[in-house]
């Protein structure tokens, strides 16, 4: 074989590994975004349990106690109605701020409820110490912790539990679990009055 045939293989040998390489890699798909992946675990569940995806709900209150959220619905009537600047509600807007506050709030019943969920490492749930919410009083934040030795919001004594007690990981303030968390414990204590700082 000549040298200039040896050149024109090595070439060609070359194009070629280099497409297949580049073939292969143009085959090779990124990993799913962590949210992709929970989407497309949800729709599978969805999809094996027809009739328990949109029951959610109702199963976690049929398990729970989760007191209903304020009716707002004479918001469509009297001073507020037609024609006062905040009277343009409907019917729909009444409903949909209904549901969305309760599932927010059995969001947060199913965290409370759960140790898994807490990110627990000891098998120990909010509900082992406060079953249904009690003896939380969010109603009475902020106050003075002395265990934290400071003033604390609702949600620093969540997260205190939950590094303690539950031995997990605190919580981010403006996660989807502490919203929850601290929807579900303030529903649960509905009509008390606010007494902020009382012991």
């Amino acid at each position: 074989m000549s040298a200039d045939a040896k050149k024109v293989a090595v070439v060609v040998a070359c194009v070629i590994a280099v497409g297949v390489i580049f073939g292969c890699a143009a085959g090779i798909k990124p990993a799913p975004a962590p949210a992709a992946i929970a989407a497309d675990h949800m729709a599978q569940w969805k999809q094996r349990n027809p009739d328990r995806a949109n029951r959610w709900v109702e199963e976690e209150k049929e398990r729970h106690k989760i007191l209903p959220p304020a009716d707002n619905s004479a918001l469509l009537k009297g001073e507020q109605g037609k024609g006062h600047p905040y009277g343009n509600y409907t019917e729909r807007d009444i409903l949909l701020w209904g549901r969305e506050t309760e599932k927010l709030a059995v969001e947060g019943s199913q965290i409370f409820h759960s140790a898994q969920r807490l990110g627990g490492t000891v098998g120990v749930s909010c509900d082992m110490c406060h079953p249904d919410g009690a003896n939380t009083h969010p109603e009475t934040y902020p106050k003075f912790q002395p265990q934290m030795g400071r003033v604390a919001l609702l949600r620093d004594m969540i997260n205190w539990c939950v590094q303690h007690p539950v031995r997990g990981k605190a919580l981010a303030p403006d996660s989807a679990e502490m919203r929850a968390l601290e929807a579900y414990i303030i529903a649960q204590r509905k009509g008390t009055p606010l007494n902020y700082g009382k012991h």
